[in-house]
């Protein structure tokens, strides 16, 4: 038995009347969740699943589903509500799943698969088997496979045994102090590796209580449509301890606060990470009082590599290594990660490195006291006709913590001085053209020569998943960017330079 079925055994034993699960109608006690993870597990061997693929709304559902594979030793591949329909067949198709349990019927017309009849432990969700069995091969000791969009349209599947995720979990609850009397409130979708580790397993190592209600009622619209007021309404309905969150939620709520919106009280830890967050940004919360703790992860390692604590903070890091991992640094400056127990990728070969250590793609370095610090991605940074190296992602940070930019893409490869594409973000009564350039103005003021924005065009549209522009978790995909504007970003440099 792994150590977070021994954890939820041992709250039953002590806790049993502990809220553990709270999805807003239904609240589930520690001394019965244990019963219904293992009455579904029951169901999932009988019926001889081997890989799960889950779709469903955040809830305890979901939660229960995932928690009984894990106990039935049965693969789960959790599925993003806000894939396309062909990236979600893609996922279907290259996990190899078998089986496919949803909560409505937008899967329901899958080619190759069959409707089953029978319902789940009464949970009244979608059962559907694939018709012939699937000759995929996945890594040996695989338990759950996370997909990532990564910087393509087709995501990729990341292979992860059950014993390095709770590694992270555990590591994650001791970094975070996690208690009893914690209240989670996942935010994130629960298909968000992120949050199904650090959302879930840690809060149920400690023996917490996680608030789990649907997606819609924390403000959360498929992967970049948020209403604040209703975030800042479940943060204080459901007396959340902690949350995690992306950057561009962070901004919302500090926007919201900076008007006047009242703190939610009882936040004690609001990691967020996915991607890279404005120093400045980070300042503004702190200054609200907001216990926001930023870090640093990918999937290939179980989520997250480091973060900075209330014990452990440093400004301008992502926060120390957790305890289980080993850094170190390739000659360029690459970050090189050990014990993440990643097993290697859907329809690949596994990992060349027989020593364990993962290529994370990104640029960092340790300062004296043992903070990670980044310096960018290893394929974005671009080269300035004066010779300087520019991490796009920074001076994309410093322009999106302004209120009047909701994302921006940065480039300037060989070139006298740096462009970008910028989407506004509405403002009532205000001219975006008019709050971009001061927005504009007031980033390239903190930033030095080489790095400021000399010219922009506002984008077309919003950069979203959906039009192949962002990835799930908020990162720029930045050639596609390019490949769609580029025409228009070299009429800039055609202009009269400034």
């Amino acid at each position: 038995m792994n150590a977070l079925f021994e954890a939820l055994q041992r709250h039953a034993r002590e806790n049993p009347q502990r809220v553990a699960l709270d999805d807003g109608n239904r609240q589930l006690r520690y001394g019965d969740l244990a019963a219904e993870v293992d009455k579904l597990a029951a169901q999932l061997e009988f019926l001889c699943v081997d890989t799960l693929a889950l779709y469903a709304d955040n809830g305890i559902g979901w939660i229960i589903t995932d928690l009984a594979a894990m106990s039935a030793g049965v693969r789960c591949v959790p599925l993003p509500r806000f894939f396309s329909d062909a990236q979600l067949r893609h996922v279907l198709r290259d996990s190899g799943a078998d089986t496919l349990l949803a909560d409505d019927d937008r899967l329901a017309e899958l080619p190759g698969w069959q409707r089953e009849p029978q319902a789940v432990c009464g949970c009244g969700w979608r059962l559907s088997r694939r018709q012939e069995a699937s000759s995929v091969q996945l890594p040996r000791g695989t338990q759950k496979i996370t997909y990532t969009s990564g910087t393509t349209g087709e995501p990729k599947g990341v292979c992860l045994s059950a014993a390095s995720q709770l590694a992270v979990a555990a590591s994650l609850a001791q970094a975070s102090g996690a208690r009893a009397d914690d209240r989670h409130l996942c935010v994130l979708p629960l298909s968000t590796l992120l949050e199904n580790i650090g959302g879930v397993y840690a809060p149920l190592l400690a023996g917490a209580t996680i608030c789990v209600p649907r997606q819609a009622e924390v403000g959360m619209g498929g992967a970049a449509q948020l209403d604040v007021q209703r975030l800042l309404g479940a943060l204080h309905a459901t007396r959340a301890s902690s949350a995690i969150l992306v950057p561009q939620l962070l901004l919302a709520l500090v926007a919201a606060g900076e008007m006047g919106a009242p703190r939610p009280p009882q936040l004690r830890f609001v990691a967020v990470g996915g991607a890279p967050v404005s120093q400045r940004l980070l300042e503004r919360a702190q200054r609200l009082g907001l216990p926001v703790y930023e870090g640093y992860g990918l999937s290939e390692s179980a989520s997250v590599v480091a973060l900075n604590t209330p014990d452990a903070m440093r400004a301008g890091s992502v926060g120390k290594p957790l305890p289980h991992l080993s850094l170190r640094f390739a000659d360029d400056g690459e970050i090189l990660v050990r014990g993440s127990g990643f097993l290697g990728y859907c329809g690949q070969p596994a990992p060349a490195q027989d020593d364990g250590w993962i290529a994370t793609g990104d640029l960092g370095h340790l300062d004296d006291d043992g903070y990670l610090h980044l310096d960018g991605r290893k394929k974005s940074i671009f080269i300035t006709a004066f010779g300087r190296n520019v991490a796009p992602e920074w001076v994309e940070r410093e322009l999106t913590q302004h209120l009047a930019i909701a994302n921006a893409a940065v480039f300037g490869e060989g070139r006298p001085w740096n462009v970008a594409v910028i989407v506004p973000r509405p403002l009532p009564g205000v001219d975006a053209q008019t709050a971009v350039a001061a927005a504009v103005a007031a980033a390239n003021r903190e930033l030095p020569d080489y790095a400021r924005v000399q010219r922009w065009l506002i984008a077309g549209e919003a950069f979203t998943p959906d039009n192949g522009l962002l990835t799930s978790n908020g990162r720029v995909r930045r050639a596609a960017v390019a490949a769609r504007y580029g025409e228009r970003l070299d009429t800039l440099y055609l202009e009269t330079s400034t």
